[in-house]
């Protein structure tokens, strides 16, 4: 007599954030039972997953309501769902805004990660843990390329937040056995990553530009280098992980690096810009090659207190035993996300009364 296996339940906090939503998506198709942690909202603020809510196609995607910052709730979610594997995502993930509320992410980006961990331990379920870990723990980096075993040294409220997490599931694993792994995942975006975010800023206000709707993009650091990749394969990554025989900690990223300069230029050249350089510091400025018109300026209000200007990740660690490679490029990245912007900016301009347009690339 066949034995039917049994349907995995993963459990997955920040389910309404970019990776949570593509991670959802992954672990359907792999045939597991997704549960979400959903804070309670006088607003919606799920449209990443709004095509699996409710959705008669989707019927193994259930969410929940509950908060980093509630230790009882956390339990008890655990005890009712008794996934296999929890993934915690969910944080106060914008570096800069963290400067301007420390404490708050401290609260739900560091000590969250501990709450979860102690309901994990407490609870007695056998789940398997991923923490989501970042390289804005490297900070000021003390090597390049960075390794997992390159020292911490954040330089933001978040970084300090997201160190004390990583060190908090090596202890848990450590003292309490639990299967408990820290994935520190370079930046990785997409065309649904929060509009706050750099990338984002520049292919919504270039095509507001290119559409006649916005002045110029207004801009902080445009030489500070960022190892970049699609959330879709780091989502990929984390689910590899937790499927390793054994809890450890792994970097993931692409071993590229790119300025912020060059992904202006990359944006640029997908909307028919030649993007070409003027003047020095403040007062340098972005202009379209062909016309002289001014498309981008920088702004002083971008700049960090403390800036991290360089971060390059290596991930051969990550290749070998998890099998695991990046399959987006950085150029398909910025490709895919001017187009969805494109049109994303066009379909909420309140003031629109044209046919919508796409970019002919």
């Amino acid at each position: 007599m066949k034995v039917m296996k049994k349907q995995k339940k993963a459990l997955i906090t920040g389910i309404t954030g970019q990776d949570g939503s593509y991670l959802a998506e992954f672990l359907l198709e792999k045939g597991y039972k997704v549960y979400g942690i959903q804070r309670r909202s006088s607003s919606f603020n799920t449209s990443r997953i709004s095509h699996l809510h409710n959705n008669p196609k989707q019927p193994n995607f259930f969410t929940v309501h509950g908060d980093l910052s509630d230790s009882s709730n956390l339990r008890r979610i655990l005890e009712k769902i008794k996934p296999n594997e929890i993934y915690n995502l969910g944080a106060q993930s914008h570096v800069a805004v963290s400067f301007q509320i420390p404490e708050y992410t401290a609260s739900v980006t560091g000590l969250g990660a501990l709450r979860m961990l102690e309901a994990i331990h407490e609870s007695g379920i056998k789940a398997k843990y991923y923490q989501a870990s970042s390289s804005e723990m490297f900070g000021k980096v003390l090597e390049t390329p960075q390794k997992e075993t390159t020292p911490f040294n954040p330089r933001s409220p978040y970084g300090a937040s997201k160190v004390f997490a990583f060190f908090m599931t090596k202890i848990y694993r450590d003292a309490y056995g639990l299967f408990a792994s820290n994935g520190i995942l370079f930046n990785h975006e997409s065309p649904r990553r929060g509009e706050t975010f750099v990338t984002r800023k520049i292919t919504m206000g270039l095509s507001r530009v290119k559409l006649g709707l916005q002045e110029a993009l207004h801009l902080g650091n445009l030489d500070a280098k960022r190892d970049w990749g699609h959330s879709k394969d780091y989502v990929e990554a984390m689910w590899r992980i937790l499927q390793h025989k054994t809890p450890d900690d792994f970097l993931i990223a692409t071993g590229e690096t790119h300025t912020v300069r060059e992904f202006v230029e990359e944006v640029g050249k997908h909307l028919g810009y030649k993007i070409g350089w003027k003047g020095k510091g403040l007062n340098e400025i972005g202009v379209d090659v062909k016309t002289g018109k001014v498309l981008v300026k920088i702004d002083p209000d971008y700049f960090r207190p403390t800036e991290v200007d360089m971060l390059l990740g290596d991930a051969s660690k990550a290749r070998k035993l998890l099998g695991w490679k990046p399959k987006i490029t950085f150029a398909s990245l910025a490709k895919v996300m001017t187009e969805a912007d494109y049109v994303y900016v066009q379909e909420n301009d309140p003031n629109r009364k044209i046919k919508i347009r796409r970019l002919k690339i």
